[in-house]
């Protein structure tokens, strides 16, 4: 108001000083009227040409004029000559002062009650809300305990700090002065801003110093100095430049601010106070859909369209700190000049209360404000790339899946794939950098990937892999993103800045690109923290000639930006695309479940784990039927097994070296002392071993035994493969030998035969072992000699000449044998000669081995045949037995030795039996679980167990109804967040 009064006043005075010099000669100029005066729009004076626009300020808003707008004054108009007038001016000016008052007084009083009227009414048509407080929750009506309102009111900048912001007004006066000093006289020019200072002046608020510069005089007092165009231009560029900086440190106060205050409300989410289930995230969700494509789909092929950012780039260009930038944490292994990047990593960023790393296949969290589980983050991540390359190889395509929560982080899925080199060094494989480019190209050829393409600015551009490749997947530069990293070496090697203005710009590259940035990884010391990192980089970019020479923009440099940038572009490609490839999966679901109903209606559809499942259930009931098995069976298999295994043994180094004794205190002497021995050394180990095969004879007769209509050929594989390896680590008890060979001892060392039913049997055994001797002996010497003369005639079979010289030695040998019925074992060397001379004298040339050979075959023919007949004799021989042989010419110790070995035999069985039933089976069906087990936790054997078209398309069918369902989901919560 004051200022509107003393315009009143000024143009009052005006018109006076014009009405009392009407009587002079001339008239007075405008230029010399007061300065107030001047500045007045007065449209009739014929000087005034040029009328300057009203100054609108940003300033403006916060003045209270800004609600009142200036009256125009009329001014009388100026007649010339004298003419005498009486007059009251100030009577008029205080009429309309004291009606001015009436109008305001009035004007406030109505609007006054008006307002409160209307408030009523609206107060009166809005609803009582106070009975639906349980909707809102609990947190709203606490949130001033857990924020703090005033420390986010400091925090908000103050009236001071924004006007430091504003521009300076007498610098772009300045400016504009000398702008138009092109176009206008100097005079004119001088007088039009002086004028428009003075405006200023009188419009000022009184904080308008804070827009000012710091001289605190006016333009006027100044001595006007021409300033060059580049001095305009480097203080306009420096200004911006702070205004930039002024913002950006606002920003990141009030975005720290947020941070705390997000990380308040999810730790207490976390803690459970409302009691509710938390949602998953949009990205879990998203990256649960990839994780599961990668699993179906692990070729890569067209069926994977889905978005994610590759982060692609020659070898040690800086690929992984910038992911770490943006992860904001140092989770990658690093190593100087060696390549690192092992195999894809993909990397799920998401927001969280507490900075923590996981991987998708463990429930272990790696705290990254810790440096103990960061070191053990990266050692961990470098056994699974190691672990993923197989012998032979550098690189693997096998996918390593890490996620990262934190408050702050940008929302996306990035794959870090290792580094395109130029050549193959010593150590790597021969085909490594073929790998590395078709590893490169499957995750680039999707059409919906954002490729995020890494160049080092400290090389040279020409000496750059990387964006050749990139160029070809995508040539128009639609989803490519380029960045430029290490653009501090590269602004102190360069000569010429413009240089790297054209690598920015991608004038230097035939690829294309989105959006184009350069960042600052750090100084190159593996030990610097993310802060650091971040710090060096904006203090960098702060007096880098890039920003100040407008080579490069605000927006495309510090990682900070290229993380906003690279989030929106991927969320942007995910809405864009994920409706379309659940529509796809929708279509090939369809495919997969008519395929099935068509090859197999009566069966379930059963995948890989469901169908092991169901073979591990029927294997365990197998092993389980060993426990039915009859102790009568397992005792005559047990004695069976175990005789076929000795009875070689038994007969040709202990039985046919006795019966060569000439009396029976000697055979007695000769059987006790070789039992012994073969007690102590041989026997309960053969036992042992006998028992564990039956063992496994009998479980795997369970096992392959069909079971008629029920019996599922697509489990064979797996069932066999279960059952050698339970074998190979079945081990049978230590202690077993032990006992098993005082129980044989003692069984072998008993002579006494109570019955006579235990005699006959025991002759019966004899017989049987005997005849199975001597039919085996007569098949060899059938074989040596050559077949009769009847099956020569029937069968048109001839003798060879070696045959033909054994057989006329075997007759020689059996004349020999006719005359002495009682010969001993072994030839003399004159008998050797006497044969061989006969032989001779008939033509036939004989070797004495030849002879030997043959004597030992025709001699045990003999023997058998003479034990059997003796065998026979001793059927009746019971009664002398009892009498201990006294006054009888027969003696039958060997049908005692035979009954003693089929006694121990016997209690044999009859203790591994025992064993079997009681603790041997049951370690076995431990064995099995434990195979089964880690069987259920290899996916590789499972696949290579199963198989067949049945299983790849239960398959596949449940990988797409599970992708399918997970893309339902998170398109229903995505359109939720819209």
């Amino acid at each position: 108001m004051w200022r509107l009064r003393r315009v009143a006043v000024a143009c009052e005075v005006c018109q006076s000083l014009v009405k009392h010099s009407s009587g002079m000669k001339g008239s007075l100029s405008l230029q010399k009227l007061h300065l107030v005066s001047r500045s007045i729009y007065h449209s009739h004076h014929p000087t005034l040409k040029l009328q300057r626009p009203q100054f609108r300020t940003s300033f403006q808003q916060f003045s209270s004029l800004t609600n009142l707008p200036l009256r125009k004054l009329k001014l009388s108009p100026i007649k010339y000559g004298y003419q005498p007038r009486r007059n009251f001016w100030p009577a008029r000016l205080a009429a309309r002062l004291l009606k001015l008052r009436y109008l305001i007084l009035g004007s406030a009083v109505g609007g006054g009650y008006t307002a409160k009227k209307t408030f009523d009414q609206w107060k009166d048509m809005i609803p009582d809300l106070s009975d639906y407080k349980w909707i809102v929750p609990d947190i709203v009506w606490e949130i001033d305990e857990y924020i703090d309102l005033e420390k986010i009111r400091k925090a908000l900048p103050n009236s001071e700090d924004l006007a430091k912001l504003a521009p300076d007004f007498d610098k772009i006066v300045e400016s504009l002065s000398l702008l138009k000093d092109f176009f206008t006289t100097g005079h004119k020019l001088v007088s039009e801003v002086i004028g428009a200072s003075d405006l200023l002046l009188l419009l000022g608020s009184p904080g308008e110093t804070a827009f000012r510069a710091t001289d605190p005089g006016s333009e006027s007092d100044k001595p006007y100095r021409k300033v060059s165009d580049k001095e305009k231009i480097d203080q306009l560029q420096e200004e911006l430049l702070h205004t930039q900086l002024k913002y950006q440190r606002i920003l990141e106060r009030l975005e720290k601010e947020n941070k705390e205050l997000r990380k308040l409300v999810l730790q207490k989410d976390d803690k459970g106070i409302h009691h509710r289930k938390l949602k998953k995230s949009l990205i879990d969700m998203y990256s649960e859909v990839l994780d599961v494509l990668s699993d179906y789909d692990a070729s890569y092929n067209t069926q994977d369209h889905l978005p994610r950012v590759v982060v692609v780039g020659d070898q040690s260009a800086g690929k992984t700190s910038v992911l770490e930038m943006i992860a904001q944490a140092r989770i990658f292994p690093r190593g100087s000049g060696e390549m690192m990047t092992r195999s894809p990593v993909k990397v799920t960023l998401s927001e969280g209360p507490h900075h923590v790393a996981l991987f998708k296949d463990s429930s272990r969290e790696f705290d990254l404000t810790k440096e103990e589980d960061l070191a053990a983050l990266r050692h961990e991540i470098e056994l699974r790339m190691r672990k993923n390359v197989k012998e032979g190889c550098t690189v693997s395509p096998e996918t390593i899946s890490l996620n990262v929560k934190g408050p702050g982080l940008q929302r996306m899925v990035l794959v870090d794939l290792p580094g395109v080199i130029n050549t193959v060094t010593s150590g790597m494989a021969p085909d490594t950098k073929e790998t590395i480019f078709s590893i490169s190209k499957a995750y680039m050829q999707n059409p919906n990937a954002i490729i995020l393409c890494i160049q080092d600015g400290s090389v040279d551009a020409e000496r750059s892999i990387v964006t050749d490749l990139v160029s070809q997947m995508d040539p128009h530069g639609r989803r490519t993103i380029f960045v430029l990293t290490k653009v501090d070496l590269a602004e102190k090697n360069v000569t010429s800045p413009s240089r790297i203005q054209q690598i920015i710009e991608g004038k230097l590259f035939p690829m294309k690109a989105l959006g184009y940035f350069a960042v600052v990884t750090g100084k190159g010391n593996s030990s610097e923290s993310i802060e650091a990192i971040r710090e060096y980089e904006e203090e960098f970019f702060q007096n880098s000639k890039l920003l100040k020479t407008s080579m490069l923009k605000a927006h495309q440099v510090t990682t900070r930006n290229l993380s906003l940038a690279v989030s929106d572009c991927f969320w942007k490609m995910v809405r864009e695309s994920v409706e379309q490839q659940a529509d796809s999966f929708k279509a090939t679901r369809f495919n997969l479940e008519t395929e099935w109903k068509n090859n197999y209606p009566r069966l379930r559809e059963l995948d890989r784990n469901e169908l092991f499942e169901k073979a591990k259930n029927e294997i365990l009931d197998e092993v389980i039927s060993l426990s039915q098995v009859t102790p009568k069976h397992w005792e005559e298999i047990l004695q069976q097994s175990l005789w076929e295994r000795v009875s070689t043994h038994v007969i040709e180094n202990i039985y046919l070296p006795a019966a060569q004794t000439m009396n029976s205190g000697t055979f007695n002497t000769t059987v006790d002392i070789k039992l012994k021995q073969w007690t102590d050394k041989q026997l309960p180990n053969k036992a042992v071993e006998v028992a564990w095969e039956t063992l496994q004879e009998e479980f795997s007769r369970f096992m392959t035994e069909p079971k008629g209509k029920e019996h599922d050929d697509i489990f064979d594989k797996l069932k066999e493969a279960v059952k050698e390896e339970s074998v190979k680590r079945h081990k049978w008890n230590d202690f077993a030998e032990d006992s098993l060979r005082v129980i044989q001892h003692n069984a072998l060392e008993d002579r006494s035969i109570s019955d006579k039913q235990q005699w006959d049997a025991a002759i019966y055994f004899m017989e049987e072992a005997l005849q199975a001797r001597l039919k085996d002996t007569e098949n060899a010497i059938e074989n040596m000699v050559g077949p009769d003369w009847k099956k020569r005639w029937l069968y048109w079979k001839n003798r060879t000449q070696e045959q033909f010289v054994h057989n006329e030695t075997k007759n020689e040998l059996e004349k020999m044998l006719k005359c002495n019925e009682e010969h001993p074992a072994y030839l003399a060397s004159d008998e050797i000669t006497t044969v061989r001379k006969n032989l001779e004298s008939r033509g036939v040339e004989v070797d004495p081995s030849l002879i030997k050979d043959t004597w030992h075959q025709v001699y045990r023919r003999h023997f058998l045949k003479t034990a059997l007949t003796h065998c026979n004799l001793c059927r009746r021989g019971f009664y002398y037995y009892q009498r201990h042989f006294v006054d009888s010419e027969l003696e039958c110790n060997d049908v005692v030795l035979f009954w003693r070995i089929q006694r121990m035999l016997a209690i044999t069985a009859n203790t591994l039996r025992q064993q079997l039933t009681n603790t041997e089976v049951r370690r076995l069906e431990k064995n099995v679980k434990e195979v089964l087990e880690d069987f259920a936790e290899d996916s590789e054997k499972k696949v290579k167990l199963l198989t067949g078209k049945r299983v790849q398309l239960a398959e596949d069918l449940k990988k797409v109804r599970e992708i399918q369902e997970k893309l339902d989901a998170f398109i229903e919560a995505l359109h939720q967040e819209k």
